[in-house]
């Protein structure tokens, strides 16, 4: 696991566009689609405002979910409105590539097998995406992999549900198995109340959720709120 350190969260969104743009036309290049998935969170809609201008063959670009709160159409709290805003509004790509977790259906646990599939008939089976972008709770939850939930167990789906409610809501996830067959793993991680858990993120802690990540083919990039120290000559620590 490699770990990069910038003065603040405007840097690393930057470097994280730059590093996303990179895959995007290497993927799209070498096979033909470029399929990744995005957490929710304030960075990330930074990163995706600057990817949305970078030159990329948006044809070949498959954005999914990597968690979404189960709500209605329209709520607040919803990660949807704020992924199609970053790109739909202002890059060619196809609105049908960005695939919407299915949180309004009546059953969110069929859904979320329907997800699954979806996963499937875009990036293969086993799905291997190419890259996952994943953020960190200060209480060490990744997408909507949260402690003390069953979900974290779950080894045998790819797409499900929380059995219990998180910040007021029960979310659909990414699990780990997904996570940690993809190419490229990218973490940002922001923010003074991070840094307890991005330390413990580091070490490997395995009980904490983020802990469970694979971490030979992770980045993390952070801030120098989050890290807890100085950048080094080398933006590393």
């Amino acid at each position: 696991m490699e770990i990069e350190i910038y003065p603040d969260d405007r840097v690393v969104s930057q470097k994280a566009a730059a590093i996303v743009a990179a895959e995007a036309r290497e993927a799209a290049a070498s096979r033909g689609r470029f399929v990744m998935a995005v957490s929710g969170g304030r960075t990330p809609w930074m990163m995706l405002r600057l990817l949305a201008k970078a030159e990329l063959p948006w044809d070949k670009v498959h954005i999914f979910q990597a968690d979404e709160r189960i709500a209605p159409a329209g709520a607040e709290d919803r990660n949807l409105a704020h992924l199609r805003e970053a790109l739909s509004s202002s890059t060619p790509l196809p609105a049908a590539h960005i695939y919407a977790m299915p949180v309004e259906a009546p059953e969110p646990v069929f859904a979320a097998q329907d997800y699954a599939q979806t996963l499937r008939a875009v990036a293969g089976t086993p799905c291997v995406l190419d890259l996952v972008h994943l953020g960190l709770g200060a209480d060490g939850h990744t997408a909507s992999l949260v402690p003390g939930d069953p979900v974290l167990d779950i080894q045998n789906v790819d797409v499900a549900t929380t059995i219990y409610p998180y910040q007021g809501r029960r979310r659909m996830t990414l699990t780990f198995p997904i996570i940690n067959r993809a190419q490229h793993i990218l973490w940002l991680v922001t923010g003074r109340e991070k840094a307890d858990a991005l330390m413990r993120l580091r070490d490997g802690d395995q009980s904490i959720p983020a802990g469970r990540v694979f971490r030979d083919r992770a980045l993390i990039l952070a801030d120098i709120a989050a890290a807890g120290q100085p950048v080094a000559a080398n933006g590393e620590i």
